[in-house]
C-alpha cells in the first residue's frame, strides 16, 4: 500500500521539480508580445517627456499672476533675457514691409505679423478678427501679450520664420516676438496637459519596472 507523502517531504519535492535539469535545458520562448510591450512603454515615457518638456515655457507663463511690465515705445526698446516670457504692455506702430497673414485650423480669425517700424529686432503677432482681414484694417498701435525670443516661441509659432522668408523678407536670428492679446489665463490650459503626459511617462516606466525587474523563485518553506 503506498504511504502518503508527509507535509515535511512535500517542500522538498516542489525544490526537485523547479530545478529540473530537463526543463532548463529548454529553450527560452518566443515573446514578441513582450517585447513589443516594451518598446511601447519605453517610447510612451520617452515622447510624453519631450512634450512635456517642449511645454514647460508655456507652462510658466500660465503661471504668471503679476499685471503686466511696461516696458514703453517698442522702437527703442533691446530686449534682454529678463523680458523672457514676460506678461508685458507696449506701444509701436506696425510696419508694412515683410509683414505676412496667415491662419490656423479650426479657427475662424486670422493673424498678421509684422515688424515695428524702427526696429525690426521686434516683431508683433495681432489677431485680425474674422471679416476684418483686408485694405481696410487698421493695425492697433498698443499691445498687451506675450514677449519672448521667436527662437524660444513654442511649437505653435514654430513657422513664423519660415512664412517671413517665404513673403520675401528676412527675420533677424536674435528676433523677439510680442503675441498681442495672449494673457497667461490663456496659456493655462497647458497645465492639465503637462499633468497628462507626466501622467503618461509614469505609466510607461512603472509597466518597464514590472516588465524587467526580476523574478524572485519561491522558496522552499
Amino acid at each position: 500500500m503506498h504511504r502518503p507523502e508527509s507535509a515535511a517531504e512535500l517542500p522538498l519535492i516542489g525544490a526537485e521539480l523547479t530545478t529540473d535539469p530537463e526543463l532548463e535545458a529548454l529553450p527560452e520562448p518566443r515573446r514578441p508580445g513582450r517585447r513589443l510591450t516594451l518598446v511601447s512603454l519605453a517610447v510612451t515615457s520617452v515622447a510624453s517627456l519631450a512634450m512635456a518638456g517642449a511645454l514647460a515655457k508655456e507652462v510658466a507663463y500660465g503661471l504668471i499672476t503679476t499685471p503686466p511690465v511696461d516696458i514703453g515705445a517698442l522702437v527703442s526698446v533691446s530686449p534682454t533675457g529678463e523680458l523672457a516670457n514676460r506678461w508685458v504692455r507696449a506701444e509701436a506702430l506696425l510696419g508694412t514691409a515683410g509683414a505676412v497673414r496667415y491662419g490656423r485650423p479650426l479657427e475662424a480669425d486670422t493673424y498678421r505679423l509684422a515688424p515695428v517700424a524702427g526696429n525690426s529686432k521686434i516683431w508683433v503677432q495681432v489677431r485680425v478678427p474674422e471679416g476684418m482681414e483686408g485694405p481696410h484694417f487698421v493695425p492697433p498701435t498698443s499691445f498687451v501679450g506675450r514677449f519672448l525670443p521667436v527662437e524660444g516661441a513654442g511649437l505653435r509659432h514654430g513657422g513664423l520664420r519660415e512664412s517671413v522668408e517665404a513673403s520675401g523678407a528676412a527675420m533677424p536670428d536674435d528676433a523677439w516676438l510680442l503675441i498681442d492679446g495672449e494673457a497667461p489665463a490663456t496659456t493655462r490650459w497647458t497645465l492639465g496637459v503637462l499633468v497628462l503626459l507626466l501622467g503618461f511617462a509614469s505609466f510607461g516606466a512603472y509597466g518597464l519596472y514590472r516588465l524587467l525587474r526580476p523574478v524572485k523563485d519561491p522558496e522552499p518553506g
